[in-house]
């Protein structure tokens, strides 16, 4: 199992940035792909970003190409979510989440989640 906590949400002006942190314990981190997703209220979680066990590939959702950036660094059981140019559609609790096998972008193929950090990003 793995125990994952993000922080790094908060209020930012449309187009500040923002970088999420997602610190993981528990098993090898490397043998995770992790993954970020958001999510608003009453809404499906979407899918924003993933990278691969050690940082090989990266995927992104169309909405956050060339803005957002996702990284890793297995030394420190962290990955992050480097946010650009926001904009205020941007706003929703967003997610880290970790499986062993999955790439893709579908959530519930994800088994490990934190609790969510808020972004908040005004007009």
């Amino acid at each position: 199992q793995v125990q994952l906590v993000e922080s790094g949400g908060g209020l930012v002006q449309a187009g500040g940035s923002l970088r999420l942190s997602c610190v993981a314990s528990g098993r090898t981190f490397s043998s995770y792909v992790m993954g970020w997703f958001r999510q608003a209220p009453g809404k499906e979680r979407e899918f924003v970003a993933a990278i691969t066990w050690r940082g090989g590939r990266t995927y992104y959702a169309d909405s956050v190409k060339g803005r957002f950036t996702i990284s890793r660094d297995n030394a420190k059981n962290t990955v992050y979510l480097q946010m650009n140019s926001l904009k205020p559609e941007d706003t929703d609790v967003y997610y880290c989440a970790a499986d062993p096998n999955y790439t893709g972008s579908y959530y519930a193929e994800y088994d490990y989640w934190g609790q969510g950090t808020q972004v908040t990003v005004s007009s």
